[in-house]
C-alpha cells in the first residue's frame, strides 16, 4: 500500500468517525445521510481531481471503500428474504381476509405496470425531444466488448413469453429461491410466504391452540428480524458515503460528455417520472414535500448502490414508519417493486433504446405502428425484472428482441451505464414506495398520524425502527 492510499484512507476513516460522532449526537437520520452523500461526492472529486479517474491509487482507494460501501448493500441483501418471509405471513396472519389480499396485490401490481407505461412514454418523448439517435455512432473496443456480450444474452431473452414468465413466479424449490438464484427468486418467496399465511389462516378456526403457536412463532421472529433490520440500517450514512465517494472518483467526465446528451435526457426524463410519483401521492391527498422529506434516505441509497431489491428493508421501514402504510402493504409494494413494473430500468431505459436504435435499421420510431407495440412490450418486460445490476440490461433485450432492432448497438452507451443506473435505480425505488403509498390510501389504511408527524425514525434506541 502506498502512501497516497495511506493518506486517501485515513481521510476515508476520518470522515466515518465524523459520521459515527454525528450518530453518537443523536443527530436526525436523514441529515447523517445527507452528510454521508455530500461528504462522499468531496472525497470523490477530490481524489479525481488530485489523481485522475484512471490513476492507481484511486483504484487502490475504491477497492478499500468497496468493503464499506459494498458491504453495507452485501448486508442489506443479506435481510431481503428473512424480512419478506416474516413480514408478509405476519401481515396474512393479521389481516385473515383473502379479499383484502387480493385488492392489495392487484392494486399495487396495476400501478407498478401502469406507471411503467408512463414512464416509457415519457423517455419516447425525450429522446424525440433531444433528437437522440444511434446513427453514425462508432463503438469503441470496451463498447464493441459489451455489443458481443449483449448479442450473446439475445436468445434467453428472446425465449422469454409471458406464460413462462408467470411459471417462473411459482416456487418449485423454495429454498433455492431464497438464495436469489433466480431473477424471479424475489417474487418467488413473495408466493411462498403468501401461501403460509393462507395456510395458517386456514386452520385458525379448527386448531386455534397451533395457530395460536404459529402466530406467536411469527411474531418472535419478526421482532427479531426487525432488529436485524434496525442495526443494518444504522450504516446508511457510512455506506452512502463509500458508495458515493467510489462512484465520482471513478467516473470518467470525458465519457459523460461525450455522451452528454443521453445523460442529460435521461435525467430529466427521470425527473419528470418522479413529478408523476409526486403528483399521485398528492391526489391521494398526501403532502408531496412531506413524502419527499420522508423518503429521501431511501432514494439516497438506491441511487448510490444501484440496488432495487437491496433497498427493500430500508424501503419498508420507511413506508412503515414514516409513512404511514401498513406492513403487509409496504411489504408487497417494496417486494413485487424489486422485481415488477420498475420505471426507471424498464421502462424509460427500454423505451428510449429502442427508439434511438430503431433509425438505424431504417424504422420511423415515431408512428403509432412502431409507438403502440413498444409501450405493450415494456409493459409485458416490466414483468419480473431483476432488482439488482443488469436488470436494466435484461429489460432492454427483451423489448430490443422483440421488436427485432440489433442489440448490439446498446453496448455503446456502456461509458455511462453507471451513472445513469443510479437515477433509475431511484426512480424504481420511488415508483414502488408510490404504489405502496397509493395503494394503501386508496383502502383507507394509511395512519395519517405518522405520516404528518415530524418524529424522525430513531435507529439508535432498543425499540423497533418500524
Amino acid at each position: 500500500m502506498t502512501f497516497p492510499v495511506i493518506v486517501n484512507l485515513a481521510i476515508a476513516l476520518a470522515v466515518c468517525f465524523l459520521l459515527y460522532r454525528m450518530q453518537a449526537s443523536h443527530m436526525s437520520f436523514t441529515k447523517r445521510v445527507f452528510a454521508g452523500l455530500g461528504l462522499g461526492v468531496v472525497l470523490g472529486a477530490g481524489l479525481q481531481a488530485v489523481y485522475g479517474a484512471t490513476a492507481p491509487e484511486v483504484a487502490a482507494t475504491n477497492a478499500w471503500l468497496d468493503v464499506v460501501g459494498s458491504g453495507y448493500v452485501k448486508l442489506l441483501q443479506m435481510i431481503v428474504i428473512p424480512l419478506i418471509m416474516v413480514s408478509i405471513v405476519q401481515a396474512i396472519l393479521k389481516l385473515r381476509d383473502a379479499a383484502s389480499l387480493g385488492k392489495i396485490s392487484t392494486l399495487t401490481i396495476g400501478i407498478l405496470i401502469l406507471t411503467t407505461i408512463v414512464a416509457a412514454t415519457i423517455g419516447i418523448a425525450m429522446a424525440k425531444l433531444f433528437g437522440l439517435s444511434a446513427v453514425g455512432l462508432v463503438p469503441d473496443a470496451a463498447e464493441a466488448a459489451r455489443g458481443v456480450y449483449l448479442q450473446g444474452n439475445q436468445a434467453a431473452a428472446q425465449d422469454i413469453s409471458l406464460p413462462s414468465m408467470l411459471l417462473s413466479f411459482i416456487p418449485a424449490n423454495p429454498f433455492l429461491d431464497m438464495t436469489g438464484a433466480r431473477k424471479t427468486s424475489t417474487i418467488a418467496v413473495v408466493v411462498f410466504a403468501i401461501f403460509i399465511g393462507i395456510s395458517a389462516v386456514g386452520i385458525a378456526a379448527k386448531k386455534p391452540d397451533v395457530f395460536q403457536q404459529f402466530s406467536n412463532f411469527v411474531h418472535v421472529a419478526h421482532v427479531i428480524v426487525m432488529r436485524m433490520v434496525t442495526l443494518v440500517l444504522r450504516l446508511t450514512p457510512f455506506g452512502v458515503f463509500a458508495l458515493m465517494a467510489k462512484v465520482v472518483a471513478g467516473s470518467s467526465i470525458h465519457d459523460i460528455l461525450s455522451l452528454l446528451s443521453f445523460v442529460v435526457a435521461s435525467y430529466c426524463a427521470l425527473a419528470l417520472m418522479f413529478c408523476v410519483h409526486l403528483a399521485m401521492v398528492s391526489g391521494a391527498g398526501l403532502n408531496p414535500w412531506r413524502y419527499v422529506k420522508k423518503i429521501f434516505p431511501v432514494l439516497a441509497f438506491a441511487f448510490t448502490s444501484r440496488t432495487s431489491a437491496g433497498s427493500i428493508p430500508m424501503s419498508v421501514a420507511t413506508q412503515t414508519s414514516r409513512l404511514g402504510t401498513p406492513e403487509g402493504i409496504a411489504n408487497f409494494a417494496a417486494s413485487f417493486g424489486a422485481t415488477i413494473g420498475q420505471n426507471g430500468c424498464a421502462g424509460i431505459y427500454p423505451a428510449m433504446l429502442a427508439v434511438m436504435i430503431a433509425p438505424t435499421v431504417g424504422i420511423d420510431p415515431f408512428t403509432a405502428s412502431f409507438l403502440l407495440p413498444l409501450l405493450a412490450i415494456v409493459a409485458f418486460g416490466s414483468i419480473g425484472v431483476a432488482g439488482v445490476g443488469g436488470g436494466a440490461t435484461f429489460a432492454a433485450l427483451i423489448v430490443l428482441s422483440a421488436l427485432d432492432l440489433p442489440v448490439a448497438l446498446a453496448g455503446l452507451l456502456i461509458s455511462v451505464e453507471p451513472l445513469i443506473d443510479m437515477g433509475r435505480t431511484a426512480l424504481n425505488v420511488s415508483g414502488s414506495i408510490a404504489a405502496g403509498s397509493v395503494t394503501s390510501r386508496v383502502l383507507g389504511e394509511t395512519d395519517m398520524r405518522v405520516f404528518d408527524s415530524d418524529a424522525e425514525v430513531n435507529l439508535d434506541s432498543e425499540e423497533q425502527a418500524v
